[in-house]
């Protein structure tokens, strides 16, 4: 099906020359190359292995970072990106987000000189791949309760613990991993493949993302040298920071699900015909095409305005929140309701629906669930905390 794109409110006036040309650019890459081969990989559940050399000739690799081989782009552009790689799917977006949000972003924040020197350049080009280790597999949304240790020694560090949901874990070259020091202070170390004492294993099975590798890393005694810290890293605030960077692209990417969903929608229930009319001639059909061109065009002025407050350095973290939150309820709205107006038809991989459907319900948990984001709104806007 060809995308005509959804933007009822000339949405695209908002936007400068440049960042419309790297939303067709990019829309153009998702239809051309993306599109054709995304049900095969979520059907068999692989990972194109060509995708990261072909995002980082386009530069979608660290795409809001300077220097290093990224391409220094302002966040509405990086988002746009964004929402066309979840247009087609939100494992492919999942890949960018974590390499560049979560991986080279920490690096490039809190690395040494050398650190960047050796990691940037090559995952900006997609010649190395990285992830993010916070996750545990008892503490997701409570990252303060991590078991994972660093214990100093004569020559660097040993690691000990484990990390589950770990994006693209047993592909990475290197990894971003959080743990806590003898004397109780979060920080982050980069832990290369190979490294003794340093072992993945991919989750299988799984009804979502199923284009995506999600692995747990497991650490045994593992030795890392003085180097492997991240010397700029200290206390949650330093994932949390990564986190807000992702959450920022999420944002945009479920607007991309959510078009994606819509477009389909309307397309399909104008052919289908049934008791001699197409069914988009039936007001109940019109009433949820409505709503979902509603929700999409609240979740594009809120993703606007969010990366232009961002551009400018006034985004807070609680109005990321907000942003992810809306818009990732909206896109899973939007894919299940999409699901159900395509009837029998909506289950098949012939069509998207059904997988954004499964994708989303992972979005909607990951990068903090939608209630942790509920609750970190609530303490905003009250100055109450009902973490606790």
């Amino acid at each position: 099906m060809s995308f005509r794109g959804v933007d009822y409110y000339a949405t695209d006036e908002l936007l400068t020359d440049e960042e419309r040309l790297i939303r067709d650019t990019f829309r153009r890459f998702v239809d051309d190359e993306l599109m054709p081969i995304v049900a095969g990989h979520f059907r068999a559940g692989t990972f194109p292995r060509e995708l990261p050399a072909r995002l980082g000739e386009l530069g979608a690799l660290g795409a809001s970072l300077q220097g290093y081989g990224c391409a220094g782009l302002g966040p509405v552009a990086y988002g746009l990106i964004m929402q066309e790689l979840e247009r087609c799917d939100s494992g492919f977006r999942s890949f960018a987000s974590v390499q560049g949000s979560l991986v080279m972003y920490p690096i490039h924040s809190y690395g040494t000189e050398e650190q960047k020197q050796r990691w940037l350049p090559a995952m900006a080009a997609g010649r190395a791949i990285g992830c993010f280790g916070l996750t545990e597999p008892d503490f997701g949304s409570n990252p303060s309760g991590m078991r994972t240790t660093a214990t100093r020694t004569n020559t660097g560090w040993v690691l000990n613990g484990e990390k589950r949901w770990i994006t693209s874990g047993g592909l990475a070259d290197v990894a971003v991993v959080w743990a806590r020091t003898s004397e109780g202070e979060i920080r982050g170390f980069l832990v290369e493949r190979g490294t003794k004492g340093f072992a993945t294993h991919d989750i299988e099975g799984k009804f979502s993302l199923r284009a995506s590798v999600t692995s747990e890393l497991i650490f045994e005694d593992c030795h890392l040298p003085e180097s492997a810290i991240l010397p700029g890293s200290g206390g949650l605030k330093s994932p949390l920071s990564c986190l807000n960077q992702a959450r920022y692209g999420i944002s945009w990417g479920a607007v991309g699900a959510a078009m994606a969903c819509y477009e389909e929608a309307l397309s399909y229930t104008k052919e289908r015909v049934q008791f001699r009319r197409p069914i988009a001639g039936y007001q109940l059909v019109q009433a949820k095409l409505v709503g979902m061109l509603e929700d999409i065009t609240n979740s594009q002025l809120l993703a606007w305005r969010l990366g232009r407050l961002k551009e400018a350095g006034r985004a807070r973290p609680q109005q990321v929140s907000l942003a992810k939150r809306h818009n990732v309820r909206v896109a899973l709205e939007a894919a299940r309701t999409a699901r159900d107006l395509l009837g029998a038809n909506g289950v098949t991989d012939e069509y998207q629906a059904g997988r954004h459907m499964c994708n989303l319900e992972s979005v909607f948990t990951y990068e903090g669930t939608d209630h942790i984001h509920t609750l970190i709104l609530g303490q905003d806007i009250t100055g109450i905390n009902a973490f606790e």
